[in-house]
């Protein structure tokens, strides 16, 4: 589907994962699930550091929102995606593609910086034991928090709103599953040089600025782990530190993979399975590597199920007093 240069850009047409019909409804369920498991997994992350106050420290404030920020972009992308693999219909309104780009480019920035959070949150208390509670306070966490929101909120409009002054007049046809950036300046016929070097440029310092505090927040903790001469001491600092290097891991790798390399060795198909990882995987998995091995989790979790199924012992306990008197 052509436009003419004179004529306005009304929607773009989302070329999706499969033209296959026979893979349509196997995919549907799959990102269901995947989706499903998402909302459950980090929502109830959220709802369980709420709700218990042994988990009302730094680390858990970030892990919440850590978990808020995936279910935000994997919820800006899937949905859509899911739809068009049930209906076939694949077309997506000009706001409500630029409204996806804010929303995913947003929180997927959120991630990064709170990774980045997270790991000088891990220093401070693995080589700085005995000041944590005067560095880590509840002033210097909020301010962290909303700084990584502040941020990126106007780091994604100034350039949400940069890419959509460009003239889309070749097609509208995005040979993507959402509206991402690189396959939405391919359809451009401006000049793109400078919106390039900007998302390069921009995208180079979210995620090289976060791997700077990331590695050397971690370099001060090997260290520190090293000079430790309890071996329990050591296996405690190290199963600290597992889950979020874990994490760090999945992350950053599809991210660097995916935008950080020169716009000519580019191929659809290799982005959209690293985007399918980034964009609908790891906001699933993240709820599930920081629980895996963490035990305050797993106590928090004891204890909820506890007072839930308490509580139903409770309802019925009085339900058969009421039946029988």
């Amino acid at each position: 589907m052509y436009m003419t240069n004179s004529s306005r850009m009304s929607e773009f047409i989302l070329l999706g994962l499969t033209d296959n019909p026979k893979l349509e409804v196997p995919l549907f369920i799959t990102f269901m699930l995947i989706y499903l498991i998402t909302l459950t997994g980090n929502l109830g992350m959220i709802v369980l550091i709420w709700l218990d106050s042994r988990l009302h420290t730094p680390m858990y404030l970030f892990l919440s929102n850590l978990s808020l920020a995936d279910c935000v972009y994997s919820s800006a992308v899937t949905p859509k995606v899911m739809a068009g693999l049930l209906t076939g219909n694949k077309a997506i309104s000009y706001g409500g593609c630029v409204a996806q780009m804010f929303f995913f480019v947003t929180f997927a920035s959120v991630d990064c910086f709170l990774l980045a959070v997270m790991a000088f949150d891990r220093y401070a208390a693995v080589c700085k034991p005995l000041h944590y509670t005067t560095t880590m306070t509840a002033s210097v966490c909020a301010h962290m928090v909303i700084g990584c929101y502040v941020f990126t909120l106007a780091e994604s409009s100034v350039y949400t709103g940069f890419i959509f002054d460009l003239s889309f007049c070749h097609s509208n046809v995005i040979h993507h599953f959402f509206c991402d950036i690189p396959p939405i300046l391919a359809l451009s016929c401006s000049d793109i040089y400078v919106n390039e070097v900007v998302l390069f440029i921009i995208t180079s310092f979210n995620v090289f600025f976060a791997l700077m505090v990331i590695l050397t927040s971690y370099a001060f903790i090997f260290v520190a782990i090293l000079r430790m001469r309890s071996a329990d001491g050591r296996k405690k600092a190290f199963s600290t530190c597992a889950s979020h290097l874990t994490a760090v891991t999945i992350f950053y790798g599809t991210i660097i993979f995916m935008y950080l390399q020169p716009s000519s060795s580019h191929s659809m198909d290799y982005d959209q399975m690293a985007s399918v990882f980034y964009t609908i995987v790891v906001p699933m998995l993240n709820p599930i590597v920081y629980s895996l091995r963490n035990k305050e989790v797993h106590n928090a979790f004891k204890k909820a199920i506890g007072k839930l199924k308490s509580a139903q012992q409770k309802v019925l306990n009085r339900d058969l007093y009421n039946l029988y008197n």
